[in-house]
């Protein structure tokens, strides 16, 4: 027995590894790269930098474009997320800790939003935010993120909500709470975890999202970082050192929001309500 458990560990360590290794593999490359020219990356594109260039970081940090990108992102990420965060709480709340007749048709309603893949509704949703005049809008990305958000945050607020015990709403209720009072004072506190995981993924996916922006907005002034990509790999399409640069600057902000989160999104994925 101890044989299997020193050699399931040392497997389990070697997965991990291997994983990590194609994790930060790519990253690695691209921070290295950025800091090289052209010709360094064609004669020795995994080696270290000699000498270091960091004209290409600086000149992105520098380009008032780059901020405006990101800017737009933030702002578009977290409107999305308080919609999503905010509405989804509510229609929990009610699916959780409501009974009435129909309920679970209508959760089920909502489930099957998870069974549509984003690209199938594009066309009808560019015919609707052009006759509502959403087009070059902010609104016109915020609101369609927050719509398809909202069925993994029902389902897994649901879940959480569902585990709070009953006599924590009637202790709360002999203290004079109403059904509202206790939504907003005794439960979203003791949801922090649940609502910190949807909101790293609802803010994770908005940051990433590429296709709605795009069919959305022709300003250039509302752009947001992955249309910002796209840009600059055309501009700089022969320095791809320049390129690497921009893509690593595009990432820290989504890194370091993970891993400040990351405690709270874990938490929040394995952990449930305390019971007592």
């Amino acid at each position: 027995m101890t044989g299997r458990k020193v050699l399931r560990g040392v497997s389990m360590h070697a997965l991990a590894i291997g994983l990590a290794i194609v994790v930060l593999g790519p990253l690695l490359f691209a921070l290295l790269g950025g800091f090289k020219d052209t010709s360094q990356l064609g004669g020795n594109p995994f080696g270290m930098p000699s000498p270091w260039r960091t004209e290409n970081y600086t000149e992105v940090l520098t380009s008032g474009t780059f901020w405006r990108h990101l800017f737009n992102s933030l702002f578009i990420a977290l409107a999305t997320t308080f919609l999503i965060a905010s509405v989804g709480s509510m229609a929990a709340f009610v699916f959780a800790r409501f009974a009435f007749r129909g309920r679970e048709v209508m959760f089920a309603f909502f489930t099957v939003g998870l069974m549509f893949p984003f690209a199938v509704a594009i066309l009808p949703l560019f015919v609707l935010l052009r006759t509502i005049g959403l087009l070059d809008n902010p609104l016109g990305v915020i609101l369609p993120q927050a719509a398809f958000g909202l069925p993994i945050t029902i389902i897994i607020l649901r879940g959480f909500f569902r585990e709070i015990p009953r006599e924590v709403e009637e202790a709360a209720v002999l203290d004079g709470c109403t059904s509202y009072s206790f939504f907003w004072r005794v439960l979203l506190p003791m949801a922090r975890p649940a609502l910190a995981t949807v909101s790293v993924l609802a803010i994770v996916a908005s940051w990433n999202n590429f296709f709605l922006p795009l069919v959305v907005f022709t300003d250039p002034q509302w752009w947001t970082i992955p249309l910002g990509v796209q840009q600059f790999q055309g501009q700089y399409a022969s320095d791809t050192a320049r390129i690497l640069a921009y893509l690593v600057m595009a990432m820290v902000p989504a890194l370091a929001f993970y891993a400040l989160a990351e405690r709270h999104l874990a938490s929040g994925l394995t952990g449930g309500a305390t019971k007592g």
